[in-house]
């Protein structure tokens, strides 16, 4: 990472002499790229690195032009001469959906929202006059292989895993149907791809975005549906209704013509359809075959979400198979078998967890059951080999950020969380009233400390469950409530 940090600041030379005050690494998100904050004493920037040229390439293209046509997107300051880092507008840390979570439904982000659909609609529309599509990074086009291909993902990473029977020539006939018909639209632009609240910046009251590499020429329905039905967000449908309509006001405004509202919002709902089921493959694909926590905890929120549009919605085209295999697999039955056994006030399960040195030995099992799970950190790159992170415990900043973002401890405690689930879910089931599990490393100070926390926050936010947390050689006892 220092040589990163090294090819920045040669980077920045060349475009300011402002004295750097700070680089900070940025945690990374689902993406290859790094980011990184730099400061001067006036003025913060982003930093991004990333081996993918071609990605780098598209993306400071898209933010050009998009610039050119006065659109919310980041200015790029300069660019290394092989592509792999290049300097951009810092827009700070707040997103559209940190703002939800923050303030709730009220009518200040109501407005964001609004702003959001504005300056989508503009992006879309505006943006797309000029625009190369050969800079895209795969496909040209949103078109009908593309759609197939969203529901085929779906199939495969997550239909198939219910093992529930279906006549496979009839719902590839169905998919094709519904691929052919979203294919005729009638308003094709510019398309972001991923728009969601998390990708919409919002600095000084002002929306910017961010994460549109990946776009392409599309329908206009499909942002508009990626951003009202995120299942993250929940919006409730009075929002979404009354948004919808605000954002067919606003294409109409640019295009200086009133649009079939029937027929955009009946192709609207098909694509509503396809952004569920393809975050419901990404879901199965990245929780049920890689067994990452986040997104298996996701399935229920995105489930719950299908079904209500499968209640209340009309795609406006006849697709009998894979209807009947829609209301299976949005029935309760099906949604509870990826629900986390909860605990309650009567569960007595109570969850040891300990960090812990091997020099001084494995911390003993006071419950009369012994047993337990032992977890030993010492794979994993020690930061207490490093003089800035000799002072510091897996409790500081410096050394979480350290840990997560420069070493094996992600893909460590994923499957820790696999392990630990199993039995969390049997003893809750069976009353038991005690789990003993302990981290160790060489110092007892630094990875084992980050573990037995991390271990903590998932426990409590996935089961409720109650916790005893002992950090032996830091000789503080702290009580977590589930």
């Amino acid at each position: 990472m220092q040589a990163t940090i090294q090819e920045i600041r040669q980077l920045f030379a060349t475009y300011s002499q402002e004295p750097v005050t700070g680089i900070e690494k940025i945690p990374q998100s689902g993406s290859n790229r790094s980011y990184f904050r730099l400061t001067t004493a006036g003025q913060s920037y982003i930093a991004t690195y990333n081996n993918n040229i071609k990605e780098n390439q598209t993306f400071i293209y898209f933010s050009r032009h998009f610039r050119g046509s006065n659109c919310p997107v980041p200015q790029i300051y300069c660019v290394n001469e092989a592509c792999t880092i290049y300097l951009q507008e810092d827009f700070a840390d707040t997103s559209l959906l940190g703002e939800l979570e923050q303030h709730g439904r009220n009518e200040y982000v109501y407005g964001l929202f609004k702003q959001s659909l504005e300056e989508l609609a503009h992006m879309q529309i505006a943006g797309d006059r000029g625009l190369d599509y050969s800079q895209c990074i795969t496909s040209r086009e949103f078109g009908k292989q593309a759609i197939l291909s969203d529901l085929l993902y779906f199939k495969y990473y997550f239909l198939d895993t219910l093992q529930i029977p279906y006549d496979k020539e009839r719902l590839i006939d169905d998919f094709e149907a519904l691929s052919t018909y979203l294919t005729h639209v009638d308003h094709k632009y510019f398309m972001f791809r991923d728009f969601q609240s998390r990708n919409i910046m919002v600095r000084e009251g002002k929306v910017h975005f961010i994460d549109f590499q990946g776009g392409m020429k599309g329908a206009l329905q499909y942002d508009v549906a990626s951003m009202l039905w995120q299942a993250k967000a929940e919006l409730p449908d009075d929002w979404k209704n009354n948004l919808l309509d605000y954002y067919m006001d606003c294409v109409e405004k640019i295009l200086q013509y009133k649009i079939d509202r029937v027929r955009f919002v009946s192709q609207y709902n098909g694509y509503v359809l396809i952004r569920l089921l393809q975050v419901l493959g990404a879901y199965g694909f990245r929780g049920l075959f890689e067994r990452k926590a986040h997104f298996l905890t996701s399935i229920p929120l995105a489930l719950r979400n299908l079904k209500w549009f499968f209640l209340h919605k009309q795609v406006g085209i006849v697709l009998p198979e894979f209807e009947r295999l829609l209301g299976l697999i949005v029935l309760d039955e099906v949604i509870d078998r990826f629900e986390p056994l909860r605990a309650n006030d009567a569960t007595p399960l109570v969850v040891q967890i300990n960090s812990f040195s091997y020099k001084k030995g494995i911390p003993e099992d006071n419950s009369g059951n012994g047993g337990g799970f032992v977890f030993d950190c010492r794979s994993i790159l020690n930061p207490g080999r490093m003089d800035e992170f000799k002072p510091h415990t897996g409790r500081d900043k410096g050394v979480k950020d350290f840990l997560e973002q420069q070493t094996l401890m992600p893909v460590f405690m994923n499957s820790v969380y696999s392990i630990i689930d199993i039995a969390v879910e049997d003893y809750i089931r069976r009353d038991f009233e005690s789990l003993s599990i302990s981290f160790g490393c060489t110092g007892g100070q630094h990875r084992s400390v980050y573990a037995a926390d991390a271990l903590v926050r998932h426990l409590r936010n996935k089961f409720s469950v109650k916790i005893d947390l002992y950090h032996r050689e830091q000789e503080a006892k702290n009580w977590v409530n589930g």
